[in-house]
């Protein structure tokens, strides 16, 4: 397992953003797209085996997404898998099996350090869409829970299946954030029987935004992506951020942390070059500053 950078680094502590568009990853693909290269893409990509994830992708996921913080580039991100499936979860050879070998504080670690993934995830600026086709199961479904946006299809298959294995249904944040999204009940229920999850099901519970079919999936989260990459992206990342800490806030902790956001965003060029198009009858080509 890799270290993440350390967060209280004074190069980044300065404000010392960085471009991410030629990263080389190691244990999946990286590449940016869209307008200006301002989308980056993340390939789960180890289709023979419908994508799974090491101990390896794990923690280059982690750090990724915790260099995203920083980065100058990149705007909006799209998690895909490769071939006809999203993410079938943890390897059962390269995961499942040492696991079952280690003492206590060895497994805390791992446990702790996927659920680091999606702390990266939820922190990063950026939204996420997570574009799901096949199989999407265990920590794969975990991963597209903790994006922002899902877009799915008809064939696609969503399984909390941690219960089938032995294990608990509270694995990477599900019970905290699985009922916010579908329901304390549906989420219960998902999380008790490891049942797969159908498109069209997904897309009514909530689970999915958008059902689209197979051949366009990537296409067209890349076209979403790259429409938010477009907006106004400071202000796209302090509504990420108002997402996911009013978790925790009483109504009325959380309309004056909305107001002093709107606020700070209300200094923003953005919010004057959007006055000036609209004096103007013209749409506005925001810049993220």
């Amino acid at each position: 397992m890799t270290t993440s950078p350390n967060p209280l680094d004074p190069a980044l502590a300065a404000g010392n953003r960085r471009p991410l568009g030629a990263y080389q990853a190691q244990h999946f693909l990286w590449h940016t797209t869209g307008p200006q290269g301002k989308v980056g893409v993340v390939t789960l990509n180890r289709p023979e085996r419908k994508n799974p994830l090491t101990f390896e992708s794990y923690a280059e996921l982690r750090d990724l997404f915790i260099r995203l913080r920083w980065a100058s580039d990149v705007h909006a991100v799209v998690l895909q898998g490769a071939g006809d499936n999203f993410c079938s979860g943890g390897d059962v050879h390269e995961i499942i099996g040492p696991l079952i070998n280690l003492p206590a504080p060895e497994l805390l670690m791992f446990t702790r350090m996927t659920g680091d993934v999606v702390k990266a995830m939820r922190h990063c600026p950026q939204p996420i869409i997570a574009a799901i086709d096949g199989i999407c199961a265990g920590a794969g479904a975990i991963l597209a829970m903790a994006a922002d946006l899902r877009l799915g299809t008809a064939r696609s298959k969503t399984a909390f299946l941690f219960n089938r294995v032995g294990l608990a249904g509270c694995d990477m944040g599900a019970c905290a954030m699985l009922p916010r999204i579908v329901g304390q009940g549906r989420a219960s229920e998902l999380l008790y029987t490891g049942r797969n999850l159908p498109g069209d099901e997904a897309l009514q519970w909530g689970f999915l935004n958008r059902l689209v079919e197979p051949a366009s999936l990537q296409a067209e989260a890349h076209a979403w992506a790259g429409e938010l990459a477009s907006g106004p992206t400071f202000a796209n990342g302090i509504t990420k951020t108002m997402l996911h800490q009013e978790w925790t806030m009483g109504i009325d902790q959380a309309i004056e942390a909305e107001a002093q956001a709107q606020a700070l965003c209300m200094l923003t060029e953005d919010f004057g070059r959007a006055y000036r198009a609209f004096a103007a009858r013209q749409k506005p080509q925001f810049e993220g500053n």
